[in-house]
């Protein structure tokens, strides 16, 4: 019997329901892209990696703590399996078929119903690419045909990029404040090269679905308060894989050397001979405010910005931070990791001279869809923070500039 190509459609899945089997890294690469879709997500799954977990824990999903069991497909209009239990797989796959809900398998591309293409956007558009047959698939192929397309879209020419051979090694890249859009040309290419990628959560997660199935995503979490993984393994992870010959790419939130641990990891590769390469990131320090209308410096207004970690209180004998001395400046403070802190911080600032009613903005999930902006004063922002329910990641910017509009022209 002749084996026929794949249909390739665009399914529209805004308010439907997408049951997607196991927590693991196919999921965690796969449910961004159901999430921007809108689709009404349940995950079944005894347990998920921290990123998986904290899509759920904001309410970007539902998830059902449990193995797979007959009947949860039902209502679903298009299913992912991806567990590592083939028996479960298996009978997922049969109750799909019998229920007509297309289905992928992330563990037999012959057994699927549905494939997931190497996709990419560019300028509005969504270039999806596939394989004509399950046979002989090969997803490197297909992805970089998609980026060539891509990078084509982008500069106007659709000429194929020059194949570039892998460097085993490292390369810190800085994905920016969230935006998967505001990640250096570097850092894309870098990333689509890669063989091993291991991720913070804060990092732009929507890139890791453009990823083809070989390359190997590790999930270095840290969410606050909660699930992290040990900086030293971290360290552990990056010099092992770069050992075995691959092109590991660190993937880091915002800038690698602001406030992310980035020399920590270089020092650690460099005791072990590993060569590195650090690809500058947009910092969340600048470029969220400046999302939410907010310039950090503004002529007239401020001729200075400093940028301070609260991750730990004023009162905290490990702050390094001169807090008398932050008071005193008159340009823009800008303090990130610091939402919980937020009325320490407040405080201290108000009893070193900072007047009460200097203006404060909250700027949370900044540059993605969930952006939004909470604006206080000095004197009510822990209370606003408390009544708004504002949560991390947040940046917080204090001074003049919160309330600066265009119009101001002072010398």
């Amino acid at each position: 019997m002749a084996e026929h190509p794949a249909y390739p459609v665009g399914l529209r899945l805004t308010g439907r329901r997408v049951v997607v089997l196991g927590g693991g890294q196919v999921a965690q690469r796969r449910l961004p892209a159901l999430i921007a879709a809108g689709a009404d997500v349940l995950l079944v799954s005894p347990e998920a990696t921290p990123s998986v977990e904290a899509m759920a824990d904001a309410g970007e999903i539902a998830w059902l703590r449990r193995p797979y069991t007959e009947g949860d497909l039902s209502g679903a209009w298009y299913a992912l399996i991806a567990t590592s239990d083939a028996v479960a797989n298996a009978a997922a796959s049969a109750e799909a078929e019998a229920h007509r809900v297309w289905c992928v398998r992330s563990d037999d591309a012959d057994q699927a119903t549905a494939w997931t293409p190497a996709t990419g956007t560019s300028e509005g558009v969504t270039v999806a690419v596939l394989t004509t047959s399950a046979r002989g698939r090969d997803p490197r192929h297909t992805a970089a045909i998609r980026d060539a397309v891509v990078a084509g879209l982008s500069d106007g020419t659709l000429v194929a990029p020059h194949h570039r051979t892998r460097t085993p090694g490292v390369a810190l890249v800085g994905g920016g404040p969230g935006d998967p859009d505001l990640i250096t040309v570097r850092g894309r290419r870098l990333l689509a090269e890669a063989d091993v990628v291991i991720a913070d959560r804060l990092g732009p997660r929507d890139l890791l679905a453009e990823l083809p199935p070989h390359v190997e995503v590790i999930d270095a979490a840290k969410i606050p308060y909660g699930r992290y993984m040990a900086q030293e393994a971290i360290n552990n992870a990056l010099i092992e894989h770069a050992k075995q010959g691959k092109s590991v790419v660190r993937l880091k939130g915002g800038d690698p050397f602001v406030f992310g641990r980035g020399m920590e990891e270089v020092q650690a590769l460099a005791e072990a001979g590993i060569p590195c390469t650090v690809v500058p990131g947009i910092s969340s320090s600048i470029s969220v405010p400046a999302a939410a209308g907010i310039p950090v410096t503004h002529r007239g207004v401020a001729h200075e910005f400093t940028v301070v970690s609260g991750h730990v209180a004023p009162d905290d004998a490990r702050s390094l931070v001169d807090w008398p001395a932050m008071a005193r400046l008159r340009g823009t403070l800008v303090v990130l990791m610091g939402v919980d802190k937020i009325g320490k911080i407040a405080e201290t600032l108000i009893a070193h001279g900072k007047a009460p009613e200097t203006p404060v903005a909250l700027v949370q999930e900044g540059t993605t869809a969930a952006q939004r902006r909470v604006d206080a004063t000095l004197a009510t922002v822990a209370e606003t923070v408390r009544a708004e329910a504002v949560k991390p990641p947040a940046v917080i910017v204090i001074g003049a500039v919160v309330i600066a509009t265009p119009t101001t022209e002072q010398p």
